[in-house]
């Protein structure tokens, strides 16, 4: 182990030594940990908010024919849904796993800015609300879908400006908390932790940090934008007035095409740190990992309108965007040989979080392949706005963003809470979320090769079946998050369980490996030390 800690730095204050206690600990909460914590929880009950829109929908779905909610309203799930899961769920939740474990892989006391980091969170309660709220508003939620495209978004009612008002306070936070990330792992990192020695969730953090700095502010303009056309007499987007509905489109895929690696690049440095601790070996290829990372962030600028190709490109813009597309596949392959080369030969054990990285692994890659195929501009054009489409991204953000999340939060609950999760369930967990995952999105693929558009809330009978399948699987999945919230979170939060060993992973590396079980309130007030010889604290 490359990392010495002077055993006063992590031991010599007990838990709760300097910490607030009841609400004014949460609601005043400068501590990374605390505010990390109450990321997690926020985007688990955001996550649960979006499946259960998730769910009217496929409920809607599950015979031909309106039989619960009429078509206003299923367009509003749809949306909401979108928007919940993307801005919600998955962003924070990563943003949580930041807050804890980087300032713990670097050996850094706290984030660099910990008032920041207060008002990044708390900025995000009442965006939430404001976006559940908008439900109860004159004419029901946004319906315009996520993307939020005109020119629907200027037809829609007065819960259109709540959601652009929400967004923009969500974007807020999202920079701040990208500012914070940045600041710390630039100026913050132990004496001898080169950038090159640093861990793979670190690294791609960092990365993923600045795709948010340079893209957020692109969907602050466009709905703004938005805004000024509904009430203020401009004609960006409205044709009536000389604008043009398709610019919208260029301006949101340039935001919206980083974004969903802003979605992706933080799950791979979680299966990064995951993978070479259960195989028992150093991550294969380190440096390439970096360099595969840095290129995916470089090259989402240029492949944005891959999402247009049915918007009368010509052929020149259709050849590059194609091109532009599958060259990013390589260093997303890249990453995907390297984790399988980790493997190889490798001393391997299946515990739970080694199971998600697995699982990732396998389904995000089955993702990738279908991504490969929508970047063909003839193919796009038959499978746009298909049902393939919705199979293809639910293959990465679910099976790759979340599955990812779960794995993270096996493999280092024991050290957030310093008790051991129950095996058993973690793996019930699993291998049920796999095959309800499974049985929901891949029917999907087949309804959109049939030509079934996304977000209708009826069909023909031809596509019924594989419409029934597919509910069926969603309610499974569902099923099995309570599940994992009732019988694997609540009893970690209760501490519950055996008591978790400073390294419950024997081969796990890193500074985080190196103090107590729970963390200590304050780790690292005097920074660790490091091995100056080692070539890298982790693999």
């Amino acid at each position: 182990m490359s990392a010495v800690l002077d055993h006063h730095d992590a031991h010599a204050h007990d838990h709760d030594h300097h910490a607030p206690s009841g609400w004014r600990r949460w609601v005043y909460a400068t501590n990374h940990k605390d505010i990390g914590t109450l990321y997690l929880l926020f985007s688990f009950v955001m996550f649960l908010f979006g499946g259960v829109l998730a769910l009217g929908i496929r409920a809607e779905l599950f015979q031909p024919g309106l039989q619960l909610v009429n078509p206003e309203l299923f367009n509003q799930f749809t949306t909401m849904h979108g928007l919940i899961m993307v801005f919600g769920a998955i962003m924070p939740a990563f943003v949580g796993f930041a807050n804890w474990m980087i300032p713990l892989q670097i050996g850094a006391s706290d984030m660099a800015f910990a008032r920041m980091n207060n008002f990044s969170f708390w900025l995000m309660v009442p965006a939430a609300i404001i976006l559940a709220a908008s439900f109860f508003m004159p004419g029901g939620a946004p319906a315009a879908g996520w993307t939020l495209y005109a020119p629907l978004t200027l037809q829609m009612g007065p819960s259109m400006d709540a959601a652009i008002f929400a967004l923009h306070i969500l974007g807020a936070s999202s920079i701040m908390g990208a500012i914070n990330i940045i600041v710390t792992i630039l100026n913050m990192r132990a004496p001898g932790m080169t950038l090159m020695k640093m861990p793979m969730f670190c690294w791609t953090w960092l990365i993923t940090a600045y795709l948010l700095i340079a893209v957020i502010p692109v969907l602050a303009g466009a709905i703004t934008m938005t805004l000024t056309d509904r009430h203020f007499g401009t004609s960006f987007f409205n044709p009536a007035g000389g604008g043009d509905p398709v610019m919208y489109q260029h301006i949101f895929w340039f935001f919206g095409h980083p974004e969903v690696y802003i979605l992706i690049l933080p799950a791979f440095g979680i299966v990064s740190q995951i993978i070479p601790a259960f195989s028992r070996k150093r991550l294969f290829g380190y440096a390439s990992m970096v360099y595969a990372t840095a290129s995916i962030a470089i090259l989402s600028f240029i492949v944005w309108a891959h999402h247009m190709y049915t918007t009368g490109m010509p052929v020149t813009g259709q050849l590059f965007f194609m091109y532009a597309t599958m060259l990013i596949a390589v260093p997303t392959g890249v990453k995907v040989f390297n984790w399988i080369a980790t493997m190889w030969k490798g001393s391997m054990t299946f515990e739970t979080p080694m199971l998600w990285a697995v699982g990732f692994i396998f389904v995000f890659t089955m993702g990738g392949f279908t991504g490969l195929i929508l970047s063909m501009a003839p193919l796009d054009q038959q499978l746009h706005d298909t049902y393939y489409v919705v199979a293809h991204f639910h293959y990465t953000m679910v099976a790759g963003s979340l599955f990812a999340l779960f794995g993270g939060f096996y493999y280092w609950a024991p050290k957030w809470s310093g008790v051991m999760y129950s095996e058993v369930r973690g793996k019930i967990h699993f291998w049920l979320s796999l095959i309800f995952f499974n049985i929901t999105f891949f029917p999907q693929h087949f309804l959109g090769l049939a030509g079934m558009p996304r977000r209708y809330a009826d069909y023909p009978m031809q596509f019924a079946d594989f419409n029934m399948l597919s509910s069926i699987g969603a309610f499974g999945f569902g099923l099995m998050q309570v599940y994992f919230l009732l019988f694997v979170v609540l009893p970690v939060i209760r501490g519950q369980g055996a008591k978790a060993p400073q390294k419950p992973w024997e081969a796990a590396e890193g500074l985080e490996w190196e103090v107590p079980s729970p963390a200590p309130h304050h780790t690292y007030e005097t920074p660790p030390k490091l091995d100056p010889t080692a070539t890298r604290v982790i693999g």
